[in-house]
């Protein structure tokens, strides 16, 4: 558990301080966003080995006023499920963040924004078996 923990961890900051600073660019805005980070970080529009597995990993967002919905179409089983989902700014900061257990339901979380928040925000995802899935979006 621990080996996933900080591979959850290690993600969140190599996202977070990407997101921070220049390299951003790498993937935070567009027409770049579509890049992801080959190997650690994926995205819909580049989903590296996992092309066939974007339905199904990359995080869908849904805004109403200040709720944001992050839901990923993906079964729960104990052999293979969504382990996490966080909701993070562009400077970095985690607005948000829900573990899940195989035996939740489905892969569905709700966080409120904070008063002072960046426009751009970051929702993400990850799969016991399919890494790491990021999609950018504004509010």
């Amino acid at each position: 558990m621990n080996t996933r923990r900080d591979f959850i961890k290690t993600s969140l900051i190599i996202a977070a301080g990407m997101a921070a600073g220049a390299p951003a660019r790498a993937f935070a805005s567009s027409p770049e966003s579509s890049q992801g980070i080959p190997g650690i970080i994926y995205t819909a529009e580049n989903p590296g080995k996992w092309a066939k597995k974007v339905g199904g990993h990359a995080p869908i967002v849904t805004v109403e006023g200040k709720k944001v919905t992050i839901t990923v179409k993906h079964s729960m089983s104990f052999k293979h499920y969504i382990v996490r989902h966080t909701l993070v700014s562009a400077d970095g900061k985690v607005l948000g963040e829900k573990t899940f257990f195989p035996q939740d339901k489905k892969p569905e979380s709700t966080f409120e924004l904070p008063e002072k928040h960046s426009a751009r925000l970051y929702a993400t995802s990850f799969c016991n078996k399919h890494d790491f899935w990021l999609t950018e979006f504004t509010v």
